[in-house]
């Protein structure tokens, strides 16, 4: 669809939109981890010989390294808006036209 032909309010609800997908994105990432990561623990305790020591970084290497993973996402979705304040991208957009602008005439 074409950015120029739109609405105020219907670009702000094309940009909350797109924001909605980015969260439930992360959500789903979140429920995948939870999910996944309880069932290779739980098999791996329930494999485990008497012996064994269960709580090695093995038993959860695969939890923790994903973990990294989530967590740039959630920093991905989260962060920028409280880090770089709602209006950052417009505002950053706008600079970039200015620039833009003022390059193309010299």
């Amino acid at each position: 669809m074409n950015d120029f032909n739109l609405t105020p309010e219907e670009i702000k609800y094309q940009q909350a939109l797109k924001r909605v997908k980015r969260i439930k994105g992360f959500y789903s990432h979140l429920m995948v981890y939870i999910v996944i990561n309880a069932m290779l623990i739980i098999v791996n305790y329930k494999n485990t010989d008497v012996n064994y020591n269960f709580w090695r970084f093995q038993t959860f290497n695969t939890a923790f390294f994903w973990g990294i993973g989530l967590l740039a996402h959630g920093l991905s979705v989260f962060l920028p808006s409280f880090m770089m304040g709602k209006d950052w991208e417009e505002k950053k957009i706008k600079e970039l036209m200015e620039k833009e602008k003022q390059n193309k005439w010299e």
